[in-house]
């Protein structure tokens, strides 16, 4: 959410970055509601100084013998107050109009955040690792909707009558390989640092608020009939455990993880979308969350990246980083990374994870600050990010493509040996 102070004095700037994002931003509806809250504001102050000045001249008068002025004062004093109690109202209702315009503007972009229209314009930051020539090895590389099947790791066709399109079933060694990846993926963050937690997958409104999946995103949310939200991603429940908290600074930063499954409305593209692991309903992903000093939070950001890149080197899946531009910025997001694993069956990179500094932004809808006396006085705000660490399904159809073997059968990345049982190979089962 963003300062209503900063707004009022950067409206120029405001209007820019939201035109920058694509995003609707209505200046004259701000501008309006700011006056009329300073308005009441101003009022409710003017009339409390009457009062006050009233109710020490009462007893003045009263001493004096001045009866009937006195009781002129006290009849003041009872109409000052109905007075002060409408322009309170006025103010309280200028607030709440302000919160909800707010509530659904989206985050500033950060200086270096490049200005684009969409994802054409975002710029590659560097690759790492060579995708494999299948035809120079002798065969055609398979996709992984393709492949699962045929070793009888993923069934389509009962998932849906389990439930619907867009959702996953895996057995055998292809349930054993996503809980293989989950706890490779936190064991590896809680090595490097992040305490791990582990979460309800269920939040309230207030909760999702706070990172701003709410209120302007609540149809792609699935909700129960209780008030209560499937969680889209950990990010939600990880970065409002310190909702409502001063923290201390000098346990800054905070870096957290965890699993959650994570549920969302995917609209996506017909045809190969709908099929295998890449946009469905219901997925795995181990999640990080930062809280930062905003003056170190942009080197979390790029130490954030590094622990999502070491995962996919670990793996030796081969992938690129692009920094988002602003057109293609995530809501809370004030710069973003996204990482994106190499995908045979798209002769391309596909994101896997999405690293992003915050800023202060979830920060002040959540009200989380921290103190530092040696450097301020009260409190302020910390920055909050978050990233992928990563998307398990995606991991697991880039593992399934990129580690087939021409027999049809997919070699097991060495560091999830151990985590598979001693399994070396996944064969049909």
């Amino acid at each position: 959410m963003l300062d209503v102070k900063f707004v009022r004095d950067n409206q120029e700037a405001v209007a820019q970055a939201m035109e920058n994002r694509h995003a609707s931003w209505d200046a004259a509806r701000f501008s309006e509601l700011d006056e009329a809250r300073r308005a009441a504001i101003a009022q409710e102050e003017a009339l409390q100084n009457e009062r006050n000045t009233l109710s020490k001249s009462i007893g003045k008068l009263m001493q004096e013998g001045n009866a009937a002025e006195a009781e002129t004062a006290k009849e003041r004093m009872h109409v000052i107050r109905e007075e002060i109690a409408a322009f309170t109202a006025k103010r309280k209702e200028a607030d709440a109009a302000l919160a909800e315009l707010l509530l659904r503007v989206p985050n500033m972009p950060s200086d270096t955040t490049p200005v684009g229209d969409d994802e054409n314009d975002n710029p590659e930051v560097r690759r790492w690792g060579t995708p494999r020539d299948f035809a120079a090895e002798g065969f055609e590389a398979q996709a992984h909707w393709d492949l699962g099947p045929e070793l009888g790791i993923m069934d389509p066709d009962r998932a849906v009558k389990l439930a619907a399109s867009r959702f996953v079933l895996l057995g055998g060694l292809g349930a054993r390989l996503e809980r293989a990846l989950i706890n490779f993926m936190a064991d590896t963050h809680t090595s490097r640092g992040y305490k791990e937690w582990w979460c309800p997958a269920m939040a309230n409104a207030e909760t999702l608020t706070g990172t701003g999946q709410l209120p302007k995103f609540e149809e792609d949310l699935f909700h129960t009939t209780e008030g209560l939200y499937l969680i889209p991603t950990a990010e939600v429940q990880l970065t409002n455990i310190h909702a409502g908290e001063v923290l201390d600074g000098k346990d800054l930063p905070l870096h957290y993880c965890g699993y959650t499954p994570c549920f969302r409305e995917e609209a996506g593209s017909a045809g190969r979308d709908t099929r295998g692991l890449i946009r469905v309903h219901q997925f795995d992903k181990v999640e990080m969350v930062k809280y930062a000093k905003p003056d170190e939070s942009f080197d979390e950001l790029e130490s954030m990246v590094a622990d999502a890149e070491n995962i996919l080197q670990l793996l030796g899946l081969p992938y690129r980083v692009i920094c988002l531009c602003t057109g293609d910025l995530g809501f809370s997001a004030a710069k973003t990374y996204d990482l994106e694993v190499w995908l045979p069956s798209y002769n391309g990179y596909k994101e896997i994870s999405s690293c992003s500094n915050c800023t202060d932004f979830q920060a002040r809808r959540a009200n989380i600050k921290y103190r530092d006396p040696e450097n301020f006085k009260g409190s302020r705000y910390v920055h909050t990010l978050n990233g992928s660490g990563l998307a398990v399904g995606r991991t697991m159809a880039a593992i399934i493509e990129n580690y087939q073997q021409a027999d049809g059968s997919i070699k097991v990345p060495d560091v999830l040996v151990p985590y598979m049982g001693g399994v070396e190979v996944i064969t049909a089962q």
